[in-house]
This record gives structure tokens, C-alpha cells and sequence, in this order.
């Protein structure tokens, strides 16, 4: 059964919008429906045989495929090397996302960082389906 790649792609930005295991999403690979658990609530009612690993698969979270902190010291290495000591400080403390973003914006590659994430996260999510035999369309 072929799933639609934006469904995989959904559950992906969900389980990945916070931190590692406060969002879940379990695919059925017989069926292609996502089930979803939150630990702030509001969670799908999860099937008794949800443990079945034939059957289902727990969707990634973007730390578990190098698309976190790894994905910006790649970006950085590629296209600002120079930077890479004033990149890895920001991540030293809290906040670092939005402080590198701010750098971004200020010496004009915010745009191109998101175009980066954007193929980078793509790609490797269908690689991710190949590596699962999950097949995806559209």
C-alpha cells in the first residue's frame, strides 16, 4: 500500500515540533493511517497490537535522522565556515535556534538555511520510507 508522502511528512513535523518524546506517531504499514499521541493531550486512541513491528512503525523524530543540530553545522560548514566556533557557541545555551536564525537573517542566508532544511528534511524522510519499504506517493 502506497502512503501520501505530505501524511508521512505531517507526522514527521508533529513528533519533531518539541522535544524527543512528547509528540508520537505510529503508521500502520497495512493500512497507511498515523496515530498520534501527545503527552500534553489529545491523543488518538492507540490500537491494542500496537506493539506489532510487522505492522506498525514509530515515525522519527528530525534528531533521530541527523536533521537537528547536525543539519545546522552541516548548512554552516557548506556555506559559512568561518562561522562554525560562533555557530557551535550559540548551542551552548538555550535558545539557540532563534539565535541562529536571527545570524541568518542579519548576514542575508536565512532563506537559503530554510530552502537547505526544507530538501535536506525532504529527502531524507523518503530515504528514511526506502529504508522501511514503506512506499510513498505524490
Amino acid at each position: 500500500m502506497a502512503i501520501l508522502f505530505d501524511d508521512i511528512e505531517n507526522a514527521f513535523l508533529f513528533v519533531s515540533m518539541d522535544q524527543k518524546f512528547l509528540h508520537n506517531a505510529y503508521l500502520c504499514k497495512e493500512t497507511g493511517q498515523i496515530f498520534y499521541t501527545s503527552e500534553l493531550g489529545d491523543s488518538d486512541e492507540l490500537p491494542d497490537d500496537i506493539d506489532d513491528t510487522e505492522k506498525y512503525i514509530t515515525i522519527p523524530h528530525k534528531n533521530d535522522l541527523d536533521l537537528g543540530k547536525a543539519l545546522v553545522f552541516d548548512f554552516t560548514s557548506e556555506y559559512i565556515p568561518d562561522e562554525l566556533d560562533r555557530i557551535y557557541d550559540f548551542f551552548r545555551s538555550r535558545g539557540a535556534y532563534s539565535r541562529y536564525k536571527d545570524y541568518l537573517s542579519r548576514i542575508g542566508l536565512l532563506d537559503k538555511w530554510y530552502k537547505f532544511e526544507n530538501e535536506r528534511q525532504t529527502t531524507t524522510i523518503k530515504e528514511w520510507c526506502r529504508n522501511n519499504s514503506i512506499e510513498i506517493k505524490g
